[in-house]
């Protein structure tokens, strides 16, 4: 049994995304950093939080702090509304919930179907796009979410020292 689960794997190289929206576009994390999904309920504002930084919520005994992504990315504001979807991330033992307009899907991708980022110069940050997979008409951008959410001007992970 051992040995087929080793083969399948080795002949394969397809990873499984969740998609969800921002806007207009489509992005992708890798689910297994994905603990749930719920839906938007009230949160609890902490004083001189940056913005994107809606509050957190009690869950299940653990405090969770909530980034809206559309905030975070520099989208316009949309408003919550029944689509609104919390998605729970369990990062480098902390968990996280993140804020999207919705979510669409599970996809499998390849790395046949996924495409390196263009450089875009410095005026756009792409330091947290692993790539862009393509599906169908469909294109998902890949969104490294360990990287985003530890870095320096979110602060919600310590990166440990090895």
């Amino acid at each position: 049994m051992q040995d087929t689960l080793e083969a399948t794997a080795a002949g394969t190289t397809a990873r499984e995304y969740l998609t969800f929206t921002l806007g207009d576009e489509e992005y992708g994390i890798d689910i297994l950093k994905v603990q749930e999904l719920r839906g938007y309920d009230t949160v609890t504002k902490i004083a001189n939080a940056p913005p994107f930084i809606k509050g957190v919520i009690n869950l299940r005994g653990a405090i969770v702090p909530i980034i809206d992504m559309r905030i975070k990315f520099s989208l316009p504001n949309v408003a919550y509304n029944q689509f609104t979807v919390v998605i729970v991330l369990s990062i480098l033992g902390r968990v996280i919930g993140m804020v999207v307009d919705g979510v669409s899907d599970v996809v499998s991708l390849s790395d046949e179907q996924i495409r390196q980022t263009p450089e875009f110069g410095s005026r756009l940050d792409t330091k947290y796009i692993s790539g862009l997979g393509t599906l169908d008409e469909r294109m998902i951008i890949l969104v490294e979410i360990e990287k985003l959410m530890s870095s320096d001007d979110m602060a919600l992970i310590e990166v440990g020292m090895h």
